[in-house]
């Protein structure tokens, strides 16, 4: 029993000694760290917002992060994407798992569950298990979407959080309280209308910004201080230090959202099927199977070893080989992302021929 109690107070001395400065901040206090270090959040997307989400959370002392992401490291990620370096580009490693590594490092008490997904209308309800949280860290509307049906349906907080070029937008979403994602974007901008940072850019210090402002909405929420949320619509331009705060409460009240208020689940009651979608600005198209299953790597690696332009790479993770003009990047769970097409039915047919239909 006496070691027991030592145990712990040496571990609460540590603690303190970690979380000292924010402890000393009014609103957080022991208190807030206590339920900090009990939060379980669930991040979609470890880009450039997610690492810089997670990695902050991390440092925080949130409790559990479940990471979910279906890209792997690329070269051109290192300029803000700040969990990952040259090592991971040169592995191939996939960002959830890159970032799960890192932040052991960073700090080994907190639980980082890793998960290498395409997060679709199949399988997000089961990322979202026994999280209090879902922070948006995705880089396309369909996705934010989809995470907003499964938020309000499910009566789960989430924050939205979107950036390109030196722009950015944040907003905090309490189902049931403020508006959704749809109450104020009741559509997706057509393909091709908006910008992404494949075609404007994006700079480092947006991406810090509006993370930032995310976490600060997590911590409130995470520490039973919702009342204190900024709930509008935030819009800052880093470049000209514009900034505004648009009040988007009355699209709540007064308005007649398919979701929120009519509990129509359009993006998350999709059917379960394969599909191959466009990957906007990469010249590359990602494909899914109709179902999530894992296959055997080796067994594609031998098959595509004969032609191949060079020998495969294979890690426990993805496989990775040149064939013809495509670039493919294959996956355990069978999805994989083809360079060298934007075609859709293009990606579907090359797949089929050197995967399997």
């Amino acid at each position: 029993m006496t070691d027991s109690i030592s145990n712990q107070s040496s571990q609460d001395d540590l603690d303190l000694a970690r979380y000292s400065r924010q402890i000393l901040y009014k609103h957080i206090g022991e208190t807030g760290q206590q339920m900090l270090g009990a939060a379980r959040v669930t991040l979609i997307g470890c880009g450039a917002l997610g690492t810089v989400l997670a990695n902050t959370l991390v440092r925080a002392g949130v409790g559990f992060l479940r990471i979910v992401d279906r890209d792997f490291v690329e070269l051109n990620n290192l300029q803000r994407q700040v969990l990952f370096d040259e090592q991971d580009v040169t592995d191939g490693t996939p960002k959830a798992v890159a970032a799960a590594r890192q932040l052991a490092r960073i700090n080994s008490g907190m639980t980082v569950e890793p998960v290498v997904a395409d997060v679709h209308s199949g399988n997000i309800e089961s990322f979202l298990d026994s999280a209090q949280l879902i922070l948006d860290g995705t880089d396309n509307f369909e996705t934010r979407y989809l995470i907003n049906d499964a938020a309000v349906k499910h009566g789960l907080p989430w924050i939205y959080g979107a950036c390109v070029g030196d722009e950015g937008m944040v907003m905090p979403i309490l189902p049931g309280r403020t508006p959704c994602l749809r109450c104020v974007f009741s559509e997706p901008p057509p393909p091709g209308t908006g910008q992404t940072c494949d075609t404007a850019g994006v700079l480092g210090p947006i991406v810090q910004i509006v993370a930032s402002l995310q976490i600060v909405e997590a911590f409130k929420i995470l520490t039973g201080q919702v009342d204190a949320l900024n709930r509008n619509l935030v819009q800052i331009s880093v470049w000209t230090g514009q900034y505004h705060s648009f009040e988007m409460q009355r699209a709540f009240d007064q308005g007649n959202c398919p979701c929120c208020k009519g509990g129509v689940y359009d993006y998350l009651s999709g059917e379960q099927a394969g599909h191959a979608v466009s990957l906007c600005g990469r010249d590359a198209v990602q494909v899914r199977p109709a179902s999530d299953s894992k296959i055997d790597l080796n067994a594609i690696a031998a098959k595509v070893r004969l032609v191949a332009k060079a020998p495969p790479t294979l890690n426990r993770y993805l496989l990775r080989f040149e064939v013809d003009n495509y670039e493919f990047t294959l996956f355990e769970d069978g999805r994989a992302i083809i360079k060298g097409t934007a075609e859709p039915e293009e990606g579907r047919s090359v797949y089929a021929k050197y995967v399997g239909a």
